[in-house]
């Protein structure tokens, strides 16, 4: 199969090519870097030209109130780009849960932009994943100083890049779901207890202060970015870290 990876360059990009390819795939990276620019438009039809899939892991530079305005012009773009283009399956990543946190401008905006794929004119596919390992030490920095770090105890379902990456690809080569297929880590963390973990695998000294204000995920409200029922990758947090 031909796949045009849409934010093929990034952390998830990368591996979906990667691991299309090792499969026997055409895949082909796309960004801004190599002269796809999905807000302006330019080179998306070029892009999709012949694709039989379209997977698209572009990404908001910012999680405000911009973002929904960043996914209603990508998508729009995209899919037009891509009905003209006669491709027969088009794939977005997305966030387990996101649905359930409208207070995050980011999270309603991730919901518009499924919301533009289901009424769009391409057979589609939904990956909703857990929180990335690979986002931990961002959201340690969001509310930390010298001597502690501040998080709430919301509960969080780790998953690898590699594992997300290799979900999509095969979604990607698979029918079109016309739904959502969720993965997610194999264990659950309170937030402050993984922020303990990963502090102590560094030798970071600071102290975790359990603060169920602080931070975006502070905004989150029970168990909903976690789903025990989700295909359940198999890399585990702790050797992840190792």
């Amino acid at each position: 199969m031909k796949i045009a990876v849409i934010g093929g360059t990034g952390l998830i990009g990368s591996q979906v090519v990667r691991d299309l390819r090792a499969a026997g795939h055409e895949a082909v990276p796309h960004s801004q870097s190599t002269g796809v620019d999905v807000i302006g438009g330019q080179g998306l039809e070029e892009a999709v030209a012949g694709a039989d899939v379209v997977v698209n892991l572009t990404n908001s530079p910012t999680f405000d109130e911009a973002s929904p305005a960043f996914f209603r012009t990508s998508m729009d773009n995209l899919l037009a780009a891509a009905h003209k283009g006669g491709v027969g399956h088009a794939v977005i990543l997305s966030i387990v849960g996101v649905d359930r946190v409208p207070a995050l401008d980011y999270y309603r905006a991730k919901v518009l932009q499924e919301d533009i794929l289901k009424a769009g004119p391409i057979p589609y596919s939904i990956v909703r994943a857990t929180q990335f390992m690979e986002f931990m030490d961002a959201v340690l920095s969001w509310t930390a100083d010298a001597d502690t770090v501040r998080l709430p105890a919301t509960p969080i379902q780790p998953i690898a890049a590699k594992d997300v990456a290799a979900a999509v690809a095969e979604v990607a080569v698979g029918a079109p779901l016309n739904g959502v297929h969720n993965i997610g880590g194999p264990d659950i963390f309170p937030l402050d207890e993984l922020g303990r973990i990963t502090l102590s695998h560094k030798g970071d000294h600071r102290t975790v202060v359990t603060d169920p204000t602080a931070g975006m995920f502070a905004a989150v409200e029970g168990d909903v970015l976690t789903d025990k029922d989700a295909h359940l990758a198999t890399t585990r947090y702790t050797d992840w870290l190792a």
